[in-house]
Formats: C-alpha cells, structure tokens, sequence
C-alpha cells in the first residue's frame, strides 16, 4: 500500500497545531517517568494514551487498539516476538514504556508527536535483525514503533517496480515478485525473516550485488514520517535527505512507511552449489585463490566463503564452505570454474540449475523442492545468543597468513568468518553515490560471527572475548584509516553516542568507520531534517544544532 499524501493533509495540519491539553500535562506529568521502565503504572498509561487517541482521531482502528502497555496480556508476546537475539530478552533489559504497531501512518504522527512531547525516545524496529538491539533496547524512558503490521506490497510487472510497507520481510518481497513474474528478482539479503525498514536503509547487502549493486542502489522513492510529524515522499522530502535515507539508516531521520522499489531482471534458469573443503583437502589454497577471482570473475557469478573451525573423527581442522549463485545454466558455470577456480574441483552434479525464487530458498537452507509459501514465515526456526562484527579487505590475505588464521580459528574454536565478494557493478558506482562509502577498491567483506546456547554473563562473556579477539588478530589484514564496517552489522564496539546526545566528534569516531567521508553530508542532513535531535540512539547521526544547543547551555 502507497500512502496517498494528499488524503493525510487535513492530518498534517492537525498534527503541526498547537499541542492540546496533553501538553498542559506534560510539565507536572513527566515525573511519573521516573519510574521503573515497563512497569505498570495506570495513571501513566491513561495520559499516554489519552495523548495519543488525541492526535490519531482520523484512523481506523484507533490507535487504542494497537498500543500495548505492560499490563496488556500481549505486551510480552509482541515484545519479543521480534527480537532474533536472546543478549536482549533477559529480566534486566530495559523493556519500553509501550508499543504501538501502526496500520495507519496517523499512529506514527501520534507516537512521534507525544513522545516529543513526553521526552521519550522512540526505538523504530521492522525486523528486529539489528544484532546489537539498538531498535528495541534503550538505556533512557522510550517507546517501540513497531512497523510489522505495515508489510503490504503492490508489484507492478509492466514498470518493473514494487511499493513495499517497511514491516514487510525481504522472504515476503521475493514471494510477492515472483509470484507475478518469474524473470524478475530483487537484489537483497539471504535472510527470508529480515525486515525491508532496516535492510533497505542501512545498505541491503545480497547475492546479486555483484550485478545489480545493493538494495539501495535500486530504490526509486520512499515515503517517511519526519519529526514534524509530515509524511514525505521524494519530491517532497527534497535529494538530500532521500540520499540519507539510502544507506545512512533511517532511524537517525524519521520513520520510513515504505519504499519503491526497482525489480531487476533475472533468467528462467539460474544455478547453485554448495561444497565444502578441509584443510586436508586443499581449503587453504582454494581459499587463496578464491581471493584473486571472486570480485573479478563475471558479474554474474558470486561465490560466498564461510570458514569455520572443525572437529572431523576427533581431528581438529578448519572447513571452507563455497555457497554460489550464478545468473545463467550449469553448462556456462562449469566453464567459468573449470577456468577461474579449478582447485575447487567441482562435478556436474554439483551444480544445481534452479529458479530464482527457488535459488532464494537454496541460499536460506531449504531442501531442494521446498515450497515458497515458507518465505511468508516471518519467524525464523530458532533463535541464539549471537554477535556480529564486519572488516573489508583490500589486499588478498596470503598463504602464511591464511594459516596464522586457521591456527587462531582452531584455538578460539567457536567464531566463524563469511567472506563476500565484491568487484562488478559494486565498482562502478561512486561511493559518493549513497552513503554506503565500500565499493571500488574492496576485494571481500568479512562477517565475524559467535552464537551460543547457554544463558548468563559469564558465558556471554567468554563469546564476546572469542569474536573481539579474533577481530584484533585480522588487524594487520584489513582496511585502514579508518578500519571500515557495514552498517547493517551494527556493532557498539565501535563506539556509541552514549544516549545519543554525542558530539561531532565522538559520533565520528564509529561513524566513519561506517561511511567514511559521506558521514560529514550525513550529520548536515541531520542537522536540517532534525536539529533537536529527536531520532537519536547509541549509534544515531548526530545533530550540530543540537550539539550546539546542548553546549550553550
């Protein structure tokens, strides 16, 4: 569903009028905020809710219907129905004061306009992908927006685009596109269970970048709910601020409602395969020479490395796992790797010649012959203790040091590494163009990765030592000045704003590991959208004007 702008301007206007008695309230009422967050208190849930029917009188449901204060029954379930890391679901993570899940876009207004008004930080979650928990988890009195309700997707075939609600998942889009077209695909995550809001405005990283770019490289128009309240699409919001939102994270800007998506053209047939070597057989200079030709073997070829550490028969060892998909027949495939990376040896009966759709279910893990209806699942099949982190390699690693990191790998046991390829169209577009900074010059994108099963601090602990110190080993290896990371594996290792109130510089010293030289336009835009500084978290754009404000007085 496309929001029509010109049937929300009566509702504009109502949202921008002079505060009503909620804000007579507001002075005398915000002390009942220091109280414990999320529990319940009725006096404090009437006054919320009481400013929130106020400025959403034009929506159907009322907003009552699909606001959840602690006490509600389905406070818990909604809660944690989206958070995909158990590090945030324990008894002492800060729970929000409530949650509203919009249908209408009169639900955002209302939510941004009383918790202005009530000094309330609103946390924006669609998938609740984000790992470290920053669209869910606040250290200061906040609110959860929860978009999962706003997933509709109108796909239109003949221009070759999509609408989609930013509470969709990209396993709902891919099911959505081929459903009305089996020649036209999305370039996106693997991840079915992922939410579009974050994945298309943090950068949307996937198997077909290395010929179409990344998701934001094919977004045409967006509609987003600013801090006044007005809902904006691209002509309206103005170039500058429809570039912020194409990789600078939207949550630092306002709440998107949906984006226009570009469809891309797929063939009938395309082509997979999935193998695995050991060191004892070869992996070590299969993964040597896969450094030299995945970001520059055809565009429409990409071929995922995940090394992990192994125990075969109580011998331990470490294990490369290719993962490929490739746009055109196995006939043309085994040509390409027979010539590019023979040590890999594959057979014919390791490629795989499939659908798109079908190739979408491959790369999630699904047996073949597998039926698409499990792309509308919006849970994923379990959930884990985990954390991410990200490095960029600009110089393939050699040989010696390939084995000094299989000796690391073995000694840490648990972390796991995924190489991504660049190289093709992620070349040729300025990484001016949006602000995601890591195209041209870039070989492979380092996942780091650590999950666990067991509960407590001290476990969480010991697996937080494991990733962070094999992110100190690969030091020498990776990008530098600044050491680069992706934005949609957040990582407050980084740095953080605090409760979001940091200065330029302090937000510059994660921010331009994520965007380099395009975090200066970012924190301008911010600046003039949003100079209070409303949208603001650990890892938001920060505002001068607010900055400024802050120091004044």
């Amino acid at each position: 569903m496309v929001v029509n702008l010109a049937k929300v301007t009566k509702l504009n206007s109502h949202f921008m009028e002079t505060p009503s008695s909620c804000a007579i309230l507001a002075a005398g009422f915000f002390l009942l905020l220091h109280v414990s967050m999320a529990a319940s208190n009725p006096t404090q849930d009437t006054f919320f809710l009481q400013c929130l029917s106020n400025h959403s009188q034009y929506s159907s449901p009322p907003i009552s219907a699909v606001t959840y204060f602690p006490n509600n029954s389905s406070y818990t379930s909604i809660l944690q129905s989206y958070i995909r890391n158990l590090r945030f679901i324990t008894p002492t993570t800060p729970k929000p004061l409530f949650i509203v899940t919009p249908t209408h876009v009169s639900h955002i207004q209302a939510s941004i306009f009383c918790s202005k008004i009530h000094a309330l930080q609103v946390r924006i979650r669609s998938g609740g992908h984000d790992y470290d928990g920053l669209s869910y988890v606040s250290q200061v009195p906040f609110i959860i927006v929860d978009m999962f309700s706003l997933r509709s997707i109108s796909v239109n075939v003949e221009d070759e685009s999509a609408w989609v609600e930013s509470g969709a998942t990209l396993g709902e889009v891919y099911y959505r596109v081929a459903e009305q077209s089996k020649i036209h695909g999305f370039p996106a995550g693997v991840c079915p269970t992922v939410g579009v809001g974050g994945h298309l405005s943090g950068g949307g990283y996937g198997n077909m970048m290395r010929k179409y770019g990344l998701s934001v490289d094919n977004i045409l128009d967006a509609q987003i709910v600013d801090v006044n309240g007005r809902l904006l699409d691209r002509e309206s919001m103005g170039e500058d601020l429809f570039w912020a939102i194409r990789g600078g994270g939207g949550a630092s800007f306002g709440v998107i409602v949906s984006w226009k998506i570009k469809l891309v053209p797929v063939p009938e047939i395309v082509t997979v395969f999935r193998v695995e070597r050991t060191l004892e057989q070869g992996a070590t200079d299969i993964v040597h020479q896969w450094q030299y030709v995945a970001d520059t073997i055809h565009e429409d070829l990409f071929i995922r490395a995940v090394v992990m550490q192994s125990n075969k028969k109580g011998h331990q060892t470490v294990k490369a796992k290719f993962v490929a998909l490739f746009l055109g027949n196995a006939e043309k495939l085994h040509a390409l790797m027979d010539e590019s990376l023979p040590q890999l040896g594959l057979k014919h009966e390791d490629y795989i010649e499939t659908s798109w759709i079908e190739s979408v279910l491959y790369w999630s893990n699904y047996p073949i012959g597998t039926s698409a209806d499990v792309l509308l699942e919006r849970q994923p099949s379990s959930e884990k203790f985990l954390k991410k982190k990200s490095d960029y390699i600009q110089e393939p690693m050699s040989k010696s040091g390939l084995e000094e990191l299989w000796k690391k790998m073995m000694e840490l046991r648990k972390p796991v590494l995924t190489f991504n390829p660049y190289g093709g169209k992620m070349r040729e577009i300025s990484e001016l163009e949006t602000p995601f900074p890591h195209r041209a010059g870039n070989v492979y994108k380092i996942q780091y990765s650590v999950n666990w099963k067991e509960e407590g601090v001290e476990v969480a602990d010991k697996n937080l030592d494991l990733i962070r110190r094999l992110y100190e080993f690969m030091t020498p290896y990776v990008s530098k000045s600044p050491r680069c990371s992706y934005l949609n594996y957040r990582d407050v290792d980084l740095g953080t704003n605090g409760n979001g109130n940091a200065s330029y510089s302090e937000a510059s010293v994660w921010g331009t590991k994520y965007f380099k030289g395009n975090f200066d336009r970012l924190v301008q835009v911010k600046t003039a959208v949003d100079p209070g500084n409303f949208f603001s978290y650990e890892q938001s754009i920060p505002s001068l004007a607010a900055w400024e404000g802050k120091m004044a007085e």
